[in-house]
């Protein structure tokens, strides 16, 4: 069905290890891996439920590494994860049965409103030194916006990373780097509940998915490392760039 030259298997892990390091940091790998899949003659569909290998296994390297690190704030993980699965989940069996006809429209105009918020309002997403952390539990106002970025990552994933930051910094007030491990733990249970659903109704390539999910955790593995010790300005400049890409990327596919 596909082709099958070294080369693309190759394109696919170094586009994973980019992918990776991409997404623990910031978000949008996925404008990245959905393309070069669908290189290999994958339809959108196939192509968004293949991706999800990846992405669930370099949750799994981030989410280790940052726990490594002391900077996964567990205590409050369990309500951020159970709002966020619910929406992932939701979107998840949207994205099985119906075209994706939506998806580019949808894409485009939320990474453009991450760069707005990030330009006009940089505190929302990098909040300043000292400000108190609020816990999901007491904050009712933060679970529309985790359950809208879990919904809106079961169905496509591609820039997830930047609305699940908006909801977690902006609403919860985590700095950048605890942020991004609230992120990546969030991003890996409700893509793995997603991806038993593409599984289920056989919508995954699994050679393709491997290699794919391969340069993820390269990428991830190497990602933490630099989140724990770049400062919270670079990471805010990183996240805007990166924000600014996706939105290109979402116009021109």
């Amino acid at each position: 069905m596909f082709p099958d030259p070294i080369y693309y298997y190759v394109l696919l892990v170094v586009t994973g290890v980019l992918a990776g390091f991409i997404n623990t940091l910031a978000g949008g790998g996925s404008n990245l891996t959905i393309p070069a899949l669908m290189v290999l003659g994958m339809p959108a569909d196939i192509a968004n439920a293949t991706n999800r290998v990846g992405v669930v296994m370099q949750g799994v390297v981030a989410t280790r590494g940052f726990s490594k690190h002391g900077v996964l704030e567990m205590s409050d993980a369990k309500y951020i994860l159970l709002i966020t699965l619910a929406g992932g989940i939701v979107g998840a069996l949207i994205a099985s049965f119906m075209p994706n006809l939506y998806l580019k429209p949808v894409l485009l105009g939320s990474m453009i409103l991450m760069a707005l918020i990030i330009l006009i309002r940089p505190s929302t997403v990098m909040p300043p030194p000292g400000t108190p952390v609020l816990k999901a539990r007491e904050t009712p106002q933060s679970w529309l916006g985790l359950f809208v970025a879990g919904l809106y990552g079961g169905f496509v994933q591609a820039g997830v990373g930047f609305m699940l930051i908006a909801a977690i910094a902006g609403t919860l007030r985590y700095d950048l780097v605890r942020t991004n491990a609230l992120k990546m733990l969030c991003t890996l249970i409700f893509t793995a509940a997603a991806l038993a659903i593409f599984v289920l109704r056989d919508q995954v390539v699994w050679i393709p998915g491997i290699m794919l999910a391969i340069g993820c955790m390269v990428g991830a593995h190497y990602s933490v490392r630099v989140a724990i010790n770049v400062s919270q300005k670079a990471l805010k400049q990183f996240l805007f760039l990166m924000t600014l890409v996706a939105c290109g990327a979402a116009y021109f596919s």
